[in-house]
């Protein structure tokens, strides 16, 4: 493994070992069942914060990784038509089991460079516009279902962005979808923070993965504001109930996708066909539906989260 997460430092001399002993075919196979059995044991009891951490492992599947391999003839369109364009967010065209669908993502970068290029995923005023005018394109243009890819820890905080009119522009997606005329379907993949994930997540029905996350804000943002002690970020994550089975208990979420024992990184085109069968299972469903039922279901299904009886 490239990057183990801090608790599973355990398997750290399993995996030396089993580089150590790699020409060796029967002493591998023992040290990868050994392997298996400690994955077993951590993931058998994670804690909500441990999980916020899988979301967000560098090699987990990431945008790019799900259109390269589910959408053919993918086509990226760019800008906002009024600023420019913002990398950290990728929309496009594409054919979805033989039928065309317009993909919305964002997108945190894989190199130093484009980790740079993108804010490592925080959406600009510029972003939130850009997925509004996709939106709207698919809407009224191309008619043709959308699909989100989520994976954001939020809207990028500069005084640049407010001078841009970050809060606005933030509307925009928010505004769009509801009033889409389109079955839209959004896929969280891995952290889902504040407004940025809620820019993506106005949909008809909302899939998750097992192993991300989706809440109004991030641990440890949640812990510095509330305590004013981010050695509380574990104790915090654990109440703001963000992870995929606290959702989909809540009504807040439709579907969990299941990942393997370690996570999507560890087996990432099963979990990806995975993810595509539940979209295309959604769609399936919502293309039966016509504009006015669509939209009359979408208001609301958000109208009843956060409903709650003493």
């Amino acid at each position: 493994m490239k990057y183990l997460l801090p608790f599973e430092k355990s398997l750290k001399p399993l995996y030396k070992e089993l580089e150590e002993k790699k020409k060796n075919w029967e002493a591998t196979n023992s040290i990868e069942e050994k392997i298996q059995q400690e994955l077993k044991k951590i993931y058998s009891h994670l804690t909500a914060y441990q999980i916020a951490q899988i979301a967000r492992h560098p090699d987990r599947p990431n945008t790019a990784s799900y259109i390269n391999a589910l959408f053919e003839n993918f086509i990226e369109l760019h800008g906002d038509k009024k600023s420019g364009d913002d990398p950290s967010i990728i929309a496009g065209m594409g054919s979805f089991n033989g039928s065309t669908v317009t993909v919305i993502g964002s997108r945190k970068g894989n190199t130093l460079k484009d980790m740079l290029l993108c804010n490592n995923g925080m959406i600009k005023p510029e972003g939130f516009r850009k997925i509004a005018r996709i939106v709207n394109l698919a809407s009224t243009t191309f008619k043709s279902p959308i699909i989100t890819f989520i994976d954001t820890p939020g809207a990028f905080v500069s005084k640049e962005s407010e001078k841009k009119g970050q809060i606005e522009a933030v509307s925009k997606p928010i505004l769009a979808l509801f009033k889409a005329k389109v079955p839209i379907v959004a896929v969280i993949i891995g952290e889902g923070i504040s407004l940025g994930a809620l820019s993506m997540s106005i949909a008809d029905k909302i899939i998750m993965l097992k192993y991300s996350f989706f809440s109004v804000i991030s641990p440890e943002g949640g812990a510095s504001i509330l305590y004013n002690d981010r050695k509380k970020t574990e104790e915090l994550a654990s109440s703001l109930k963000f992870t995929a089975a606290d959702l989909l208990n809540a009504g807040v979420i439709d579907k969990v996708v299941n990942e393997p024992i370690g996570g999507a990184h560890r087996n990432k085109e099963k979990v990806i066909k995975a993810t595509g069968d539940a979209i295309n299972n959604e769609l399936e469903t919502l293309l039966k539906e016509n504009e006015k039922q669509l939209k009359t279901n979408r208001i609301e299904k958000y109208r009843k989260v956060g409903i709650y009886a003493d």
